[in-house]
């Protein structure tokens, strides 16, 4: 009977944390950082890149969570075109990207696993630069609906595996030259299990 109370507490311990954790009042943070490098030996080219996107929600009611992904990336290229023994150095590309994603989330489930599904608004705003001369500028807006899992393996930590789901967005480039604009659309349902998102998100 001990044995059996005892597990009892322990379980009712665990759905408790897990529910504290999704309940209104807490915060959820979480985020991407991604730095990256490639040079190619004995040659010019080379191609560098970075991007920083925190992300922060509020639980407005239980299981019910707001906010916001706001942030930066970065990218610059260089190659060159080799004719037998000569060699062409292209001139230098790179790109600067500012993103702002207001987002909503409704968790379901009790104890450790609950599912999720997000509502969210990526904005993003950019251009193009080519030997640091801009020669461009792109914005973009969207909506996606992505379905999602997370484990709880602890009272501050959610493991989280999701798809990209159901997506629209609307991208339109500016050259800087002539004004001319080209605006391009994108609809589309991906929900392959074969390559999710992996995330991590800490709970206050």
């Amino acid at each position: 009977m001990k044995t059996i109370l005892l597990t009892l507490s322990l379980l009712a311990g665990t759905i408790f944390t897990t529910q504290a954790q999704t309940e209104a009042g807490k915060i959820i943070v979480g985020g991407r950082i991604n730095i990256n490098t490639s040079k190619i030996k004995d040659s010019e080219d080379k191609n560098n890149g970075f991007s920083i996107l925190p992300q922060v929600g509020f639980f407005v009611a239980n299981n019910i969570a707001i906010g916001a992904q706001i942030g930066y990336s970065w990218g610059d290229a260089r190659t060159s075109l080799t004719f037998d023994e000569y060699s062409i150095l292209l001139p230098d590309i790179s790109n600067s990207t500012f993103v702002a994603t207001p987002f909503g989330r409704l968790y379901t489930g009790d104890g450790s696993l609950k599912f999720f599904g997000q509502l969210s608004a990526p904005l993003l705003f950019g251009s193009f630069d080519v030997d640091g001369e801009k020669i461009g500028s792109y914005s973009s807006f969207g909506v996606a609906l992505a379905p999602g899992l997370a484990y709880f393996p602890t009272a501050k930590i959610g493991i989280e595996l999701s798809v990209k789901g159901l997506y629209f967005d609307s991208l339109t480039s500016k050259e800087e030259s002539n004004g001319e604009k080209t605006t391009t659309t994108n609809f589309g349902l991906d929900v392959s299990s074969l390559a999710p998102s992996v995330g991590v998100s800490f709970h206050f």
